[in-house]
């Protein structure tokens, strides 16, 4: 028997940075992505966003890898906006990057109040320079002429 906790902050942005994610329909689309875990038998600890992108920390099944999970949720997301089209006029698609930056059961509470305060932190800090600084503290290398 293996024994797996892993849970990852996810950061996905829309197309070009667009605000698609209209704030009145917005908890529709977490509820949907709620479901969309729970039927994968992962465990959704919190999603919150902007009108451009959404974080959520999620604790994947250990069957499923990271790169999957983000593919059919971009996928199933992107069906049920479109399905919407009336709430989510303006959404196109997502970029085709993602972020997901592990974490530790002991930091899991700091990133659920960092996702929950998501408006007020954006009222000074933008989404480019907010993927900065997750990239840095988790010691991601990249290359800032791609975000």
């Amino acid at each position: 028997m293996a024994y797996t906790k892993l849970i990852y902050h996810i950061i996905l942005r829309t197309y070009q940075g667009t605000s698609p994610i209209v704030e009145a329909y917005e908890r529709d689309l977490y509820r949907y992505i709620l479901g969309f875990c729970k039927n994968r038998q992962c465990v959704l600890y919190r999603v919150n966003g902007m009108p451009d992108h959404i974080h959520m920390l999620v604790s994947l099944h250990p069957t499923i890898a990271v790169a999957s999970f983000v593919h059919d949720l971009k996928i199933a997301t992107h069906n049920f906006m479109k399905a919407r089209k009336d709430c989510f006029p303006d959404f196109v698609k997502w970029e085709r990057g993602y972020c997901a930056l592990t974490y530790a059961e002991s930091e899991k509470q700091r990133v659920i109040n960092y996702i929950i305060n998501q408006k007020k932190h954006h009222r000074v800090v933008t989404v480019r320079d907010e993927l900065i600084t997750q990239l840095r503290d988790s010691g991601v290398e990249f290359d800032e002429s791609f975000i």
